[in-house]
């Protein structure tokens, strides 16, 4: 395989995994955004913590897709140590996006439901970049390189690499 067809194969996998990344993550935006509203208005709960509430229910409908949509191909051995590295970086994620909602509530005053919902907007933003990278080097890890697999998997058959007068049985 050429480089520049490595590359465009590279490249056309890393597409294939953004925008299945991107539609699990745009049910997940929209699961947050019902349930931050929802709760900011039905409740008593100050905004930030309406958001916190908001981000474990997008969380939860997040993993399910992700495992069993966008990296469904992936390594599926480990899984309590997927799961757990799935929870700690989405409380990363949690922070990154609560912060920033934090931050324009309680130290700018931003806090009419428009300014909430735009600054829960712009966290939601920067933290899926931040999980995006993380999840796929961390939590989905890729199976080994298919053509890797197959030079291997051709080695193991090939009756040639064996002594003079053996044979596979």
């Amino acid at each position: 395989m050429s480089e520049r067809s490595a590359l465009r194969s590279r490249l056309e996998t890393l597409t294939r995994e953004i925008v299945k990344f991107g539609a699990v993550g745009g049910a997940g935006v929209v699961v947050n955004f019902a349930v931050f509203n929802l709760v900011r208005h039905l409740t008593e709960l100050p905004v930030v913590r309406a958001s916190i509430v908001a981000t474990v229910v997008a969380t939860v409908t997040n993993y399910v897709g992700y495992r069993y949509f966008a990296y469904r191909d992936r390594d599926k051995r480990g899984r309590t140590r997927e799961l757990t590295l799935f929870l700690l970086f989405s409380v990363v994620g949690l922070v990154i996006e609560n912060g920033i909602l934090y931050t324009a509530t309680y130290g700018f005053d931003w806090d009419s439901p428009l300014q909430s919902n735009v600054f829960k907007f712009l966290g939601i933003g920067i933290a899926t970049l931040f999980r995006f990278w993380s999840y796929r080097t961390w939590v989905f890890r890729a199976l080994p390189a298919r053509e890797a697999v197959e030079t291997a998997e051709s080695f193991l058959t090939d009756d040639s690499r064996l002594p003079s007068g053996a044979s596979r049985k």
